[in-house]
């Protein structure tokens, strides 16, 4: 097959699961582009049957705001054409969707077909502004297949939407190849090899609450000598800082940045932390179990369905920093549950999360798009 692949280029989990699933369908004999106002993350060389495609960004006197979404579809048409696509594969609803479906209606004499995809965000927050509700409902009604990250999601975009089309659940996945690679000699900036290494990675948007995270640490550093290292970055980046110096914890935590990939990060890790509002998914988590690090987090939305409470990490009301905290504090004091706990994460990610599980789906789901 030859599919088009348009995301996000960020960090974001919805950028990252686009990216890997692109690269392993062309691992599997596809042909596979990727259409975007930049490079994505994971993409840093061009394996085998995978190509990049921009979109320039250009300003004009009388637009007071680019048209990204219709420069978008100018270009999705150009490389469909130029590739001659069969599927363009749209990682959320906006932009993505609607500027496939129109490049779809540009290239009608081509039986283009478009899959989506919806991760979160896109639902919860974007789909759900008045602003952009009528496209985000339109897109999902008119796209040629719909998939979803969650049962939690499925429920989620029926309620808000009223849509009455099938909605595919196909879980986010991992490679655990690359979970059982040597950890890095050292986190960047560690200094004592024998603290509790207490990990966060995001976006530091509010929705991750990034206050919490600290508090939670703060928490924790009382009772068990420890470090917290905070992966990403994000408008609450200052908030943590200010909050780490309110709490006297500053020095011991450390800023990482953006990482490309975060296994080798995570291989070091005692313990994660996602006291997330709202999460669809939780990738991050995913990839943390991966790795063998339980996981602490908000008992809401898609979590559930990643993060089995009891066993494989600790689940929580949002907001509930004295629970998180009573639960990370028992699991890094009881070595023996920490180590078990870290097994069945691993175990759990590989047997229900593995990319040779969830590729497959696409693919199938690809194939009867096209012969429908």
């Amino acid at each position: 097959m030859r599919i088009g692949i348009c995301c996000y280029p960020s960090h974001g989990g919805s950028g990252v699961v686009a990216t890997e699933l692109g690269k392993h369908l062309a691992d599997r004999g596809h042909e596979v582009a990727f259409i975007s106002y930049a490079a994505p993350l994971r993409l840093t060389e061009l394996p085998p049957r995978v190509s990049f495609h921009e979109v320039e960004i250009e300003q004009y006197p009388l637009l007071k705001h680019f048209p990204y979404t219709l420069a978008l579809a100018s270009k999705l048409v150009e490389v469909v054409e130029m590739k001659d696509l069969d599927l363009l594969h749209a990682h959320y609803a906006i932009p993505f969707g609607a500027a496939a479906l129109l490049a779809k209606q540009i290239t009608a004499n081509r039986d283009l077909k478009v899959v989506l995809t919806l991760h979160g965000t896109d639902i919860t927050l974007v789909g759900s502004n008045a602003s952009f509700r009528p496209v985000t409902k339109m897109t999902i009604e008119d796209a040629d297949a719909v998939t979803v990250v969650s049962q939690f999601l499925k429920e989620e975009t029926i309620r808000q939407f009223d849509v009455q089309r099938e909605l595919a659940v196909i879980y986010n996945f991992i490679d655990p190849e690359r979970h059982e690679l040597e950890p890095s000699p050292c986190i960047p900036q560690c200094t004592d090899s024998s603290q509790k290494t207490i990990m966060h990675i995001s976006n530091f948007r509010p929705v991750k609450r990034i206050r919490d995270v600290i508090e939670i640490f703060a928490r924790i550093s009382e009772a068990v000598d420890s470090r917290l290292i905070l992966v990403g970055d994000g408008p609450d980046s200052p908030v943590a800082r200010e909050m780490g110096q309110e709490l006297g914890v500053l020095d011991r935590m450390k800023f990482v940045g953006i990482v490309d990939r975060v296994a080798s990060l995570l291989a070091r890790a005692d313990l994660f932390l996602l006291p997330s509002s709202t999460e669809s998914f939780g990738l991050v988590a995913l990839e943390a179990m991966a790795s063998g690090v339980p996981v602490i987090a908000s008992d809401v939305g898609g979590i559930p369905e990643v993060i089995e409470h009891g066993r494989t990490g600790y689940l929580a009301p949002v907001g509930d920093v004295d629970a998180m905290s009573t639960y990370a504090i028992d699991l890094l004091q009881n070595e023996a549950r920490h180590r078990q706990f870290g097994t069945e994460a691993q175990e759990q990610a590989r047997q229900r999360f593995d990319y040779r599980l969830i590729v497959p789906q696409y693919e199938q789901l690809y194939e009867n798009t096209l012969q429908n």
